[in-house]
């Protein structure tokens, strides 16, 4: 077996391991940036994680109930066959600043939409079971409705002050 073919997703109940891993990451992460934002007195990004981390609640749902008669198998954290070191659609924590607008914002969350679509279209397209491939793709599809979504969001936010906030009380980091 080639290290390619130790990264092909061979089962249904593996896939749907996959899939409700990345919706669980992807719901807990948008928690906690929406949570800092808050923190931070920045409602309105805090607003648009929160909704994030609740479409990814979704869809963790809609995985969790089409895995009911099937065998999901325990996969431990590095087991996952995914080409980052982390769940595709898990917004990366270097990339979040409490400062961020909600442009900036809405750009990280196309970043990491995109990612899962793409790893959803990579299983559909490498996995040898037939219905791997046809759950996958149309998961795939799913999270492109997002992408196309997120970028009219986005449109819709050009020329609205993309410059991120001032920090009138930035930490105060000793030299």
């Amino acid at each position: 077996m080639s290290e390619h073919d130790s990264q092909l997703i061979l089962s249904v109940g593996e896939f749907l391991a996959h899939a409700l891993e990345l919706e669980v990451e992807s719901r807990e992460r948008y928690r906690m940036l929406a949570d800092c934002m808050e923190v931070h007195h920045n409602p309105e990004v805090a607003e648009l994680f929160g909704q994030m981390a609740r479409y990814s609640d979704m869809h963790a749902r809609e995985v969790e109930l089409r895995a009911q008669d099937t065998e999901i198998p325990a996969i431990e954290p590095w087991g996952f066959k995914w080409n980052c070191p982390e769940s595709p659609e898990a917004p990366c924590m270097d990339d979040a600043n409490y400062l961020m607008n909600k442009r900036q914002a809405l750009e990280l969350a196309l970043h990491n939409e995109t990612r899962g679509r793409d790893f959803y279209g990579q299983v559909a397209v490498t996995s040898p079971d037939s219905a791997v491939r046809r759950i996958a793709q149309e998961m795939a599809e799913e999270e492109d409705e997002h992408v196309v979504l997120l970028r009219q969001w986005i449109a819709r936010e050009a020329g609205t002050g993309g410059a991120p906030q001032e920090d009138l009380d930035p930490p105060n980091i000793p030299e």
